[in-house]
């Protein structure tokens, strides 16, 4: 878990500077008409930070809440391709920041707690390393390709 904060922690420090340099043109274009830009990409990870973060608050108080969302939808009606890169990536930031705030606050008891994803219960430290584990994935597609 510790490690997985630490990790979040030096993203949210290191990636938005390397974010900001990527230009306009590059971060809307798209590889494949039905393939995310890397603007989208980034979106993609404001709604996983969204989902998430009601995940790591319900999940200590309430019993097995059920947290799913439609990655496709969320992003097409996000209209994350039409937002401004700065915007998107100053959104990302700050959204991450305070998730930090958050999972570092979450007592070793709550950790275990379990929330519902489709038809399975995971606990909220395997969320939460998950979390960093995805953003990580995704903020690699977006830098590197």
């Amino acid at each position: 878990m510790e490690k997985a904060i630490l990790k979040l922690k030096h993203i949210v420090d290191k990636a938005p500077s390397i974010l900001t340099q990527i230009g306009e043109q590059e971060m809307s274009a798209k590889p494949f008409p039905n393939k995310w830009s890397k603007k989208q990409i980034l979106g993609h990870l404001v709604d996983s930070a969204t989902n998430n973060h009601q995940r790591f608050v319900r999940g200590q108080f309430e019993e097995n809440p059920e947290i799913g969302y439609d990655q496709n939808k969320w992003n097409e009606f996000g209209f994350y391709q039409e937002i401004d890169n700065q915007q998107i990536i100053h959104f990302w930031t700050i959204y991450n920041r305070q998730i930090l705030e958050i999972i570092t606050r979450i007592s070793k008891e709550n950790l275990q707690n379990q929330i519902k994803i489709g038809e399975k219960l995971y606990s909220l430290e395997f969320l939460i390393v998950d979390y960093v584990e995805h953003l990580e994935h995704h903020l690699n597609q977006v830098i590197n390709y």
